[in-house]
């Protein structure tokens, strides 16, 4: 028999939960999916997906993003590389940057990149009733009633700059990243979400755990830490936005 894509633990204490994310605004949600239907989405995730990469250089810059196919035009190549060169200057001069590899589900939808397949029926679970109404009854807010997404993998030298998701106009109400991460993900690797206060220290790291669930409030400030050279390939996420619109 297949095994599903995408199905909740029926353990989850929702009541718990609710208590804890009211409290800090922010959690993680260990086991949020059965262990069968998320080792499948992680083999999506590292034999099934097209990566392209994603990257911005400065606050003002558009954001810049590539198929995985487009990556095979040497002079799409060469201008990804100029590129990535151009996040390190923005970084380095404290300005706003990332880069990552990238899935997105809903252009991937628009564009019809692969109609029928996994990355679209991952898109319409987590728009699907059942989801909707646990990340309603966690977060405490009735007015969710939609969810982007892209699939990411933060490989070596792959990072997020600090920044707080102030996408209030777009409905943008509780950011998630559904972590897929191989298993025994240590702490030198990197690819940390962590959370800042206004002087600049980390209030909370999450480490990027398998079938964990991370939620929080935005806006808020946030990045994802740097992955090094040394480190495996293998944060992978499911992460996007919860919208009231």
């Amino acid at each position: 028999m297949a095994t599903a894509l995408f199905e909740l633990n029926p353990n989850l204490d929702r009541a718990a939960l609710a208590k804890r994310f009211a409290a800090d605004k922010r959690m993680q949600v260990e086991n949020i999916l059965t262990d069968a239907t998320a080792r499948e989405l992680r083999e999506i995730m590292m034999r099934g997906t097209e990566w392209g990469v994603a990257l911005q250089a400065g606050a003002t810059a558009q954001p810049k993003g590539w198929r995985g196919r487009d990556l095979q035009d040497p002079a799409q190549g060469r201008q990804v590389v100029e590129l990535v060169k151009e996040t390190d200057k923005a970084a380095a001069a404290r300005d706003y940057a990332y880069r990552s590899n990238r899935y997105s589900l809903v252009e991937g939808l628009q564009k019809g990149w692969d109609p029928g397949g996994p990355h679209e029926l991952l898109l319409e679970y987590l728009n699907a009733p059942d989801f909707m109404e646990i990340m309603r009854d966690i977060t405490g807010i009735p007015d969710l009633v939609k969810a982007d997404g892209h699939a990411s993998c933060f490989g070596p030298n792959h990072f997020l700059g600090k920044h707080n998701d102030s996408h209030v106009a777009e409905g943008w109400r509780i950011a998630y990243v559904l972590n897929l991460t191989i298993d025994d993900w240590y702490p030198d690797w990197g690819g940390y979400l962590v959370f800042y206060d206004e002087a600049g220290n980390i209030e909370t790291g999450f480490m990027p755990r398998f079938n964990t669930l991370n939620l929080f409030l935005v806006p808020q400030d946030h990045a994802v830490t740097y992955v090094p050279p040394f480190a495996p390939r293998g944060r992978y996420a499911i992460s996007g936005w919860l919208r009231d619109r």
